[in-house]
């Protein structure tokens, strides 16, 4: 039975029949079967009053739909999805496969994964199956055929949900055995595979397939052997992609125009996801920042999830209304700050603001991670209040966002394989991370609003003409000579110490550091030296060079670089290198390229990011003060500008003569505007 047409139906039901034909898509995961039916229609009056448009489910409810083997159980998924559809809220329509019921564990016991240290898991968890378990991927693909050819047509459906967060990797006998096929088809012979892994050093040679073993702690050196860890999770990523693709491909051939996608955990190491995504129609991935965490990073992800369809809008699947409960301390999001979050989130590309979960659960591991409708059950919350707020912003919102693009002359390399061989490597330091590095050169434009496209290595280059490259240990084939020719043709390039060390097999390129980078930097590096924790140094920059404001801190590594065509912008203070360069540049063809020899302070990455941006004529699309995010989308040639204010206190932006309208609160603006502490606004110049 439907709730009769109150007020808020009738709003919400008029929202509906006004919103755009690609409207944000706004709501979360839902978990219907947790709860009597009774309490499913008063969600349905909970998600009106919301602005809810779409709901993901049933994503951990496998159990329920197939209670056995030979039996299966779906009249209550079509009762709740006949619900939805009657009240206007369409359905992201998950397979269930990221938990397996408890019957199917216990009689097919290959579907449970063994983890490094060679234990073999029980049943429990989420995700916690063998990619490469033949049961497994029978038994997934069998729900995922019912699944399409129950709800194909269903009016409900806008899209599917394959499983949930892959990412367990497996040390099995059918990984094993599948790993010797997946190596046996990238070298073809095993002298190829000798040569390319060297096994010769600490005498890994191999004679046949059947001699290779999976890396892990049953075997410490094969462990740390990098080559061969470096394919083993080169080999997983690969292993969880053909899970996803068995689902996936029945879904697609049912529903040909319905998109379909998976999410993908915010912590990102695991998965490769350039080419996780390579498969989906869609990027889908869950924002769960820290509180501890840089603005600056929450804004890297999202540009990396745009990132990795070459630019395409994505979708933010998840995020916390509230509190989680699974980091180590559960603050609460205070007032303002999820819509900060999800209106950052649309400023960089997201066309949904989607989160886990629609109502809190009352027992188990997330029972206190927050939801649109708390414990209490009602919506006289104050999270409630925010993100209905929110909802109704993003209905109004519509067209105008979804879609849009984000135009960037500066992109940014980020590589899974470099960050995996980096992490891997037994030296300089134990300290050098690949993910916080990135972030902190990309913060060096982001802090300016200086838009930054997150690019794959093999991208094309053409369209920028700034790239920034920090940390690219790894040169994978043509990327030095596409790099080289970039700058050749006036390009701008910017790179750091631990650049162009080795081959995609780990490799050290011989003839010096920083290998096939060497001509186009103009230097040689000889020697990295690691400094201790507490210990540094300092850039000194000439003082008759006044693009530049140092002295600097530097420290974690310092590279000692020989001149080769290179300039000098600043030379290390202290240490036997006293006096070597540290900061250089060089004018290659038509183009110039920067080289950072050690971690330098934020301040020099900034001031080295105006100085590139200002040759380039590059700006940010509005000056404002420091502390307000500026974000620009462009659709059918019309520019919408997110203003975000991270700031506890009003800020003054300046519009100029330009007559705005601000999208959220539907005012004309111009000249100067007061934000207030935490506030927004999303601006469309008047036609």
């Amino acid at each position: 039975m439907l709730i009769p047409e109150d007020d808020s139906f009738l709003f919400f039901r008029r929202t509906m029949s006004e919103m755009s034909e690609h409207p944000i898509y706004y709501g979360g995961d839902y978990n219907p079967d947790q709860w009597p039916e009774d309490t499913w229609q008063e969600d349905m009056r909970l998600f009106r009053l919301a602005h809810v448009n779409l709901v993901t489910l049933p994503v951990f409810s496998w159990a329920k739909l197939q209670p056995a083997e030979d039996q299966y159980d779906f009249g209550w998924l079509d009762r709740i999805l006949d619900l939805l559809h009657a009240n206007h809220i369409a359905v992201c329509l998950a397979t269930p496969t990221a938990a397996q019921p408890a019957w199917m564990s216990r009689r097919y016991p290959d579907i449970l994964p063994v983890d490094e240290q060679g234990r073999k898991r029980t049943h429990g968890k989420r995700v916690n199956i063998c990619p490469n378990s033949p049961s497994f991927r029978r038994f997934a693909r069998a729900i995922a055929v019912k699944m399409a050819e129950r709800y194909a047509n269903h009016p409900a459906l806008a899209m599917w949900h394959v499983a949930n967060e892959y990412g367990t990797y497996c040390y099995c006998e059918h990984c094993e055995a599948a790993f010797r096929v997946w190596l046996q088809e990238r070298y073809q012979t095993i002298d190829e595979l000798n040569s390319r892994w060297n096994t010769a050093f600490w005498g890994h040679t191999v004679t046949c397939w059947d001699e290779i073993v999976v890396p892990s702690e049953r075997n410490d050196d094969n462990k740390w052997y990098q080559p061969i860890m470096l394919d083993y999770l080169r080999f997983m990523t690969d292993s969880n992609i053909a899970c996803y693709r068995n689902e996936a491909e029945v879904l697609k051939a049912a529903t040909p125009h319905i998109p379909v996608m998976t999410n993908m955990s915010g912590y990102i190491k695991k998965i490769d996801q350039f080419k996780m995504t390579s498969a989906m129609d869609i990027v889908g991935w869950d924002n769960y920042p820290s509180p501890r965490d840089d603005r600056a990073l929450v804004a890297f992800k999202h540009d990396l999830m745009r990132g990795l369809k070459g630019g395409r809008s994505y979708l933010m699947v998840e995020q916390s209304p509230n509190q989680q409960n699974w980091q180590p301390y559960n603050v609460l999001k205070r007032p303002g700050e999820v819509r900060r979050l999800s209106l950052q989130a649309l400023a960089h590309g997201s066309d949904s603001v989607l989160y886990f979960q629609m109502r809190q659960s009352i027992a188990g591991v997330e029972k206190f991670h927050g939801a649109l409708i708390a414990h209490a059950g009602h919506e006289h919350t104050r999270v409630f209040g925010e993100c209905a707020q929110i909802g109704a912003e993003c209905a109004r919102l519509g067209d105008v966002v979804t879609d849009a693009v984000s135009p960037a002359r500066v992109g940014i390399l980020f590589d899974w394989d470099n960050w995996w061989a980096l992490e891997l490597s037994s030296g300089p330091s134990r300290d050098l991370a690949y993910l916080p590095q990135v972030v902190k050169y990309y913060n060096a434009f982001y802090r300016r609003n200086i838009p930054v496209a997150v690019l794959p290595v093999d991208a094309d280059l053409s369209g920028y003409d700034v790239i920034v490259a920090p940390l690219l240990y790894m040169l994978k084939p043509g990327v030095a000579e596409a790099l080289t020719e970039f700058v050749r043709c006036g390009g701008r390039l910017l790179t750091s110490f631990m650049s162009g060390l080795v081959d995609e097999n780990d490799r050290v390129f011989t003839g010096g550091y920083p290998g096939p980078l060497r001509d186009v930097l103009g230097i040689w590096v000889e020697e990295t030296d690691a400094l201790l924790p507490g210990q540094g140094n300092t850039m000194e920059v000439d003082a008759s060079d006044d693009r530049l404001s140092g002295p600097y801190a530097c420290g974690l590594v310092c590279d000692l670089v020989h001149l080769r065509g290179a300039r000098a912008l600043a030379v290390y203070g202290s240490d036997f290198y006293a006096g070597m360069p540290c900061l250089t540049e060089h004018d290659f063809g038509q183009g110039r390229a920067w080289y950072v020899a050690s971690d330098a302070e934020e301040r020099l990455l900034s001031d080295l990011a105006g100085l590139i941006a200002a040759q380039c004529g590059i700006e940010p699309p509005l000056a404002v003060p420091e502390g307000v995010e500026v974000t620009r989308r462009v659709k059918d040639g019309r520019e919408v500008l997110f203003v975000i204010s991270w700031l506890d206190k009003p800020a003054a932006v300046d519009l100029g003569s330009v007559r705005c309208t601000d999208l959220l609160s539907g005012r004309e603006l111009s000249g100067s505007v007061e934000l207030a502490p935490g506030d927004s606004l999303i601006l469309q110049s008047v036609r």
